[in-house]
This record gives structure tokens, C-alpha cells and sequence, in this order.
């Protein structure tokens, strides 16, 4: 069992960019390990294993599920794989921490977690901002009601793509398009706060695929709250998130889904305050890592934080969003 080892044995599927940042952080967590790591592109696996040093390197995603000394894979593919990917680790009983979006709809998703709780297995959505000191900071303002009834939410996320485009970022079969990618963050912050929206509107500018280059979405919660919330590959924007309550307000600035943002508490008299958080070195992927740790050696199969709960809505709220601006996946029906 996990929680009688002195360090829980992680694997890598995928070896791209994300993949490095949490290996990386991997490393600042005591009771972790780099045990494998997978591509199916021989050097980037190269370089990986160069980088990092896992103690087994496997050149296809089957090998590393089957690694009997793996308890715990990180799926760090295009979120268009998550699905098969996921459901391959699950298949060979490996406790899963899948990169966002979790997958491409609400029924994947549903089947995935399903195939989990059936086969007791951990899977958790790597969402690990939920996990940063800023957001545990600004949830905690929330709940302590520093700010009082919350009534609007803005948040952005956008980069201007480099050219040629990668992929992913506008290929529908592997999930392409804004929202799911870098959109996700301001839906996921609205829905921490606010819970599942009543009303959606939502508008895009498409790609030549299909697939929305840009979109702008608003929502109206229960008690009336309302979120403006957009993500753009097209040009850069600030990447803040803005939380208007009866009593003030809080901005966190500088890529609120990041341990880098600053979080700042302004009171209805405009008194600006920034909240002290503790930095650590890293990227930020070792809180999330920590604790899935926890849970493996607790036994859970399911996280408290992160919930299944959580990840379902979230996907059902990005669905209904694409239905809105009319963006179609292959696997949709």
C-alpha cells in the first residue's frame, strides 16, 4: 500500500512543457519520487530522462501503466487524450492526477470518474490552483466575510499564440480552442465562488478549425451575482481576476491562477492591502502534489478539495458554453 511506503512512486505521461514544471517541483516534495516517465517521441523522452533522471523511461503510455512499481501517474497529454489516456492508467489500477480540462465533455469525464469509484481507485483533476496560498487566501477573506456578499466576478486569461501555431491550441481532436485551455481558469474561479451558473451567454471568434480563438462568456449565478469572464489566444491581457463584494473588493493581479499573483484587499473607503502569502521556490505544483500524496497514504479515492463534484461541474458548465458559441468535438453527440 502507499501509505506504508516511505515515498510514493510517481509516474509522467507526457513529456511536454507541463510535464517539466512538475517534474520539476516533483523534487520539493519530500515524500515523492520520479520513478518513470513515457513519450512516444524518442527525444523528447531523451531529453526528460537527461533532465530528470527518473529510474525507468518507457517509449509507449502502456509500459509506464503497467510499471508494477508506479502507484501514482500524473497524465500531463493534450486534454484531447485525456480520456484514453486516463482510462489506460485507471485500466491497470494506477491512482491518477490528470491535467485540466479533465476531458473533452461532461460524459467522458462522467465515464472516467465512474470507471474510478467502481474500481476504488484515486483520480483527481489537476487544478492546482486550488491548492496556491493565493487562493486559499482569497477564500478565506470570502468565507470570513472581510468582503461581504459577493456580486460580480471578472476574470481573463490571453496570450497572443506564437507563430506557426502549436497544434493542440486550434486542432479540435485534441481539444483546441481557448476555452478549454487557458479559458478554464476564470470558469473554474467563478464556480469556486459562486457555484454553478443559472444563465450563460457566451461569444466567440473562431479559428479557421472551428474552434474558438477567442470567447467572452457571462454568467448570472443564484442570489443574482454576475461574472464576465474571457480567454484569447489573439492578444495578451492582463490575467487578473476581480471579486466585487458589498463591503469591498479583491483583485489579484499579475496571472491570478499562479503562487506568483499578488493578492490585494480593497475596502468600500478604496484602502488597497496587500495579503502576505507564503512563497515557496518552485513553480507551484508541489501543493497539489503534496496532497495527493496525503490522500494515497490515507487511502481516499477521492479528494476532498478537489472534489469529483467539482470536475463534473466544471465540465458541464464548459459544455454548456461550447454549445452556446456552437464549438463541436468529434466525441460530442
Amino acid at each position: 500500500m502507499a501509505k506504508e511506503k516511505d515515498k510514493i512512486r510517481w509516474g509522467i505521461l507526457g513529456c511536454g512543457k507541463i510535464a517539466r514544471k512538475f517534474a520539476s517541483d516533483l523534487r520539493l516534495v519530500e515524500d515523492a519520487e520520479l520513478y518513470a516517465a513515457a513519450s512516444l517521441t524518442e527525444s523528447r523522452l531523451a531529453s526528460f530522462s537527461s533532465e530528470f533522471n527518473p529510474v525507468k523511461s518507457f517509449s509507449t503510455y502502456e509500459a509506464l501503466a503497467a510499471c508494477p512499481e508506479v502507484d501514482a501517474i500524473y497524465v500531463a497529454t493534450p486534454h484531447g487524450l485525456h480520456y484514453d489516456h486516463t482510462l489506460l492508467c485507471l485500466r491497470h489500477g494506477k491512482a491518477v492526477l490528470c491535467e485540466k480540462a479533465f476531458a473533452l465533455n461532461l460524459a467522458q469525464a462522467r465515464e472516467m470518474i465512474e470507471y474510478a469509484r467502481k474500481q476504488k481507485i484515486f483520480i483527481m483533476e489537476a487544478f492546482w490552483t486550488k491548492f496556491i496560498p493565493q487562493y486559499q487566501a482569497v477564500m478565506e477573506i470570502i468565507n470570513a466575510g472581510q468582503i461581504g456578499e459577493v456580486k460580480m466576478l471578472q476574470a481573463d486569461f490571453g496570450f497572443k499564440a506564437p507563430e506557426p501555431r502549436v497544434q493542440r491550441l486550434d486542432d479540435p481532436l485534441l481539444g483546441g480552442g481557448s476555452l478549454l485551455d487557458i479559458g478554464i481558469y476564470p470558469v473554474f474561479m467563478a464556480q469556486s465562488i459562486l457555484g454553478k451558473p443559472t444563465q450563460i451567454h457566451a461569444f466567440i471568434t473562431p479559428y479557421e478549425s472551428g474552434v474558438d480563438e477567442q470567447c467572452v462568456m457571462t454568467m448570472k449565478f443564484a442570489g443574482g451575482a454576475l461574472a464576465v469572464l474571457s480567454s484569447t489566444f489573439a492578444v495578451d491581457t492582463p490575467v487578473e481576476a476581480m471579486i466585487a463584494g458589498t463591503k469591498g473588493r479583491i483583485v489579484m493581479r499579475g496571472r491570478f491562477h499562479n503562487p506568483s499573483c499578488r493578492v490585494e484587499l480593497i475596502s468600500e473607503n478604496d484602502e488597497v492591502r496587500e495579503i502576505p502569502v507564503d512563497r515557496e521556490d518552485g513553480f507551484g505544483y508541489q501543493y497539489e502534489i503534496r496532497h495527493v500524496n496525503e490522500g494515497l497514504r490515507q487511502g481516499l479515492t477521492e479528494s476532498p478539495v478537489m472534489t469529483h463534484a467539482d470536475t463534473l461541474m466544471l465540465m458541464e458548465t464548459l459544455d454548456r458554453i461550447r454549445k452556446t458559441c456552437d464549438v463541436r468535438y468529434h466525441v460530442d453527440v
